[in-house]
């Protein structure tokens, strides 16, 4: 029986093998791309719309950093504080994408606090408001146990309606 065992190991393992890059040719070098540094990602400007993120007949997206305010196509929104933040870090594999909570005022129109959750639009004014981006994207194994420091949130926002 050990015999057995120790055959449908040994042949599981065969398969199991680290392929070394391959040299490129001579005379040809391979492209140099800029590194980034873990948890430093280049985060989304506050203050702008950001377009080309936004497929073709899709609303723009609208970042805002925390306590800051940012109209979203109609809507005044201040982010004001991260309720949760259980997204699967980049770098690990995770059986639930997790989520993003964040408690926000809407400063136009009636106004208010109100709760939104990544990916699952919210009925404002005559419209939809979606927290659909959320950056920088969490990393597992780093020092700060995956924590996210508030001051380097951004907020994507998209807001469809309002015809």
């Amino acid at each position: 029986m050990k015999i057995i065992a120790t055959l449908v190991a040994v042949s599981a393992l065969a398969g199991c093998t680290i392929i070394p890059a391959a040299d490129p040719p001579r005379g040809v070098s391979e492209p140099s791309y800029p590194q980034p540094t873990v948890g430093e990602a280049p985060l989304p400007p506050s203050d702008s719309t950001v377009r080309n993120d936004a497929p073709q007949g899709e609303a723009p997206l609208f970042y805002a950093a925390l306590g800051q305010s940012v109209t979203v196509g109609g809507p005044r929104i201040t982010p004001l504080a991260v309720l949760e933040d259980s997204r699967c870090p980049m770098n690990a594999r995770c059986v639930w994408a997790g989520q993003v909570r964040l408690r926000v005022r809407q400063d136009s129109g009636r106004g208010g606090v109100l709760e939104l959750t990544s990916g699952k639009p919210a009925h404002i004014a005559d419209g939809t408001l979606e927290l659909v981006d959320i950056r920088p994207d969490k990393m597992a194994g780093a020092s700060n146990q995956g924590a996210i420091d508030p001051t380097r949130y951004r907020f994507g926002f998209r807001f469809t309606g309002g015809y």
